[in-house]
């Protein structure tokens, strides 16, 4: 049986570990999303001009210039997911105003949130490209016709299924190349790597089966079905439960290779499905304009809960929220009109709003 041990600080491997703190760009990427929808993405000027993009992930875009839409909306995809999953914690995916790094410094810290923040863009780029593929807007793909035959639940395989293989392994080409290009001997690039397919098993693993009823008068005596990628928002929530329940690792050399394996030796080693993280969070709760933090003075918080997550101790960081009074316009009284619209009143409420002290 190989020896397992801590790996050791000897000078080459501070070296790695000093390295695998360094600023990474493997997120940048995401910065696509602030250009205008006007501006090309494909052909090799305007590729070289992408910023936030590694040297390989240009190659890629000059190779397969034709995807680079489809990654422009994966990178919309993931702020406006990270930022609905997070809405109510005290790290709530804000975004930096200008820059390439689009969520700050944080990213480059191996911290839970790095690990969400992975697993989602990798799954963001397969299921943005297999959309494409579906919708016949990529030249290399189309629907996945492999699926054939009749079920063990009976029905017939047929139609259009997502072709998820091919967007799957673009996003391993794409995603994965700045890991893969640093080596992988390091900790950070197995953590990435490790959360990027992560990522894409929470869609693997939530497939899911559309089918269209044939016969007589609706009866379904046959049903043909096809396979669909599960609605972004669950993998969404795939992850963020995975977040929750994230394993703290270290590196480790096992033999002659090094591996990620948990901190506390008593945690049973993370499935390839659960997300891995190297280092303990910041506790956000204060401004810091250098890691792109913003702190919680003016958020809005649940004053009416001290136990979930939302609540104004848990994201003002203690006693220091302040409760006021607001004036809101909600729709009331409202009723059916026949044929078919609901009519509804414009009625001003008074309701006590909690924030975050300064």
């Amino acid at each position: 049986m190989p020896a397992v041990s801590t790996v050791n600080l000897t000078a080459p491997l501070l070296l790695l570990l000093l390295w695998a703190t360094h600023p990474t760009m493997a997120t940048n990427w995401l910065s696509l999303a602030r250009l205008p929808r006007s501006r090309p993405m494909s052909g090799p000027a305007p590729c070289a001009r992408l910023r936030g993009l590694t040297p390989g992930q240009v190659g890629v875009c000059r190779a397969r210039g034709e995807t680079m839409e489809s990654v422009r909306k994966a990178a919309e995809m993931v702020i406006e997911e990270c930022q609905h999953q997070f809405r109510n914690r005290r790290w709530n995916c804000s975004t930096t105003p200008r820059g390439i790094n689009v969520f700050g410094r944080v990213m480059n810290q191996g911290t839970r949130e790095a690990a969400f923040v992975h697993a989602l863009s990798s799954a963001a780029v397969a299921v943005a490209v297999t959309r494409a593929c579906t919708r016949g807007e990529l030249e290399r793909c189309g629907c996945d016709r492999k699926v054939r035959g009749v079920s063990p639940e009976g029905f017939q395989w047929s139609g259009c299924s997502d072709n998820l293989s091919y967007g799957v392994a673009f996003s391993q080409t794409f995603v994965d190349e700045p890991e893969r290009a640093k080596g992988l001997s390091a900790g950070r690039p197995l953590m990435n790597l490790h959360n990027n397919e992560a990522g894409r098993k929470a869609i693997l693993h939530n497939m899911q089966v559309e089918c269209k009823c044939h016969g007589v008068s609706g009866s379904c005596e046959l049903r043909t079905c096809w396979k669909v990628m599960p609605p972004f928002r669950r993998v969404g929530v795939v992850l963020k439960e995975r977040f929750d329940g994230a394993t703290e690792v270290r590196l480790t050399r096992i033999g002659s290779r090094t591996a990620l394996l948990p901190r506390d030796p008593q945690v049973k080693p993370p499935a390839a499905r659960d997300l891995v993280y190297l280092a303990p969070s910041p506790d956000f709760c204060h401004l810091d304009p250098d890691n792109g933090i913003p702190g919680t003075a003016g958020r809005r918080c649940n004053g009416t809960s001290r136990l979930a997550p939302d609540g104004c101790e848990l994201v003002c960081c203690g006693p220091g929220y302040r409760a006021g009074r607001a004036e809101v316009v909600q729709r009331c009284s409202c009723k059916f009109s026949w044929c078919c619209s609901v009519r509804c009143q414009q009625c001003k409420n008074t309701v006590t709003i909690h924030t975050c002290r300064v």
